[in-house]
């Protein structure tokens, strides 16, 4: 897995360059602002030789706001084949709903406290260069809170919301029966009745995982 890393923190981007190299990944780039980041990845694609996954602090320099989840957002809709990972201190809501709201392709959004759960962490980075999603349980708990407010997802048993929030955060069948003490045949049951009731089509694919999410995010 070929990785570009931007975070600020040198301290941190040296970890996790060196967690990530430890397990066999190649750390192509490492880049300390949002700017830097959009410059290596056009240089990369012009060489051919694009990541896999992009790795990014939500706040960098120079406003430490939101450079780096921009810079994210500007190189999704670039290098759509490129997944990118964004880490932040802590929810904020408004930048998730702006990294979701595009493709469901390659996408994750984790609090800093995951990088310190080393294995989920590594996982969620490779899960994300495959074109898979990888959502924080904090973020997923703001979000399915917003939409409760707006009632999006009223026809969801308890139950159904509980199986869509893990799905949410990149589990699969199995391990939410696993979590949730049930057959692999209840959990099929429940994610059945929420793309039912959430109006997600067979047509929709694979990513019906993550649209069942960015369909209350969305409207």
């Amino acid at each position: 897995m070929r990785v570009v890393i931007a975070e600020d923190s040198v301290l941190l981007r040296e970890g996790l360059t060196r967690l990530l190299t430890d397990r066999g990944h190649d750390v192509v780039a490492g880049v300390g602002d949002g700017d830097a980041l959009v410059k290596t990845i056009g240089e990369l694609a012009a060489q051919d030789e694009l990541p896999d996954v992009v790795v990014a602090d939500v706040r960098m320099p120079p406003t430490h706001t939101d450079e780096g989840v921009r810079a994210a957002v500007q190189l999704r809709k670039a290098h759509p084949e490129v997944g990118v990972l964004v880490l932040s201190q802590y929810v904020e809501e408004r930048y998730a709903t702006e990294l979701l709201a595009g493709s469901s392709r390659g996408v994750g959004y984790l609090l800093k406290d995951r990088v310190a759960e080393v294995r989920e962490f590594v996982d969620a980075v490779v899960r994300v260069a495959q074109g898979g999603t990888a959502l924080d349980p904090e973020v997923v708990a703001q979000l399915l809170g917003r939409s409760r407010r707006q009632d999006v997802l009223t026809g969801l048993t308890p139950r159904e919301r509980e199986v869509l929030g893990l799905m949410a955060e990149g589990r699969t069948n199995s391990a939410i029966a696993r979590q949730l003490v049930v057959s692999d045949g209840a959990v099929e049951k429940h994610v059945s009745n929420i793309f039912l009731k959430l109006g997600l089509s067979p047509s929709d694919g694979d990513h019906r995982r993550v649209l069942a999410v960015l369909t209350y995010l969305n409207s």
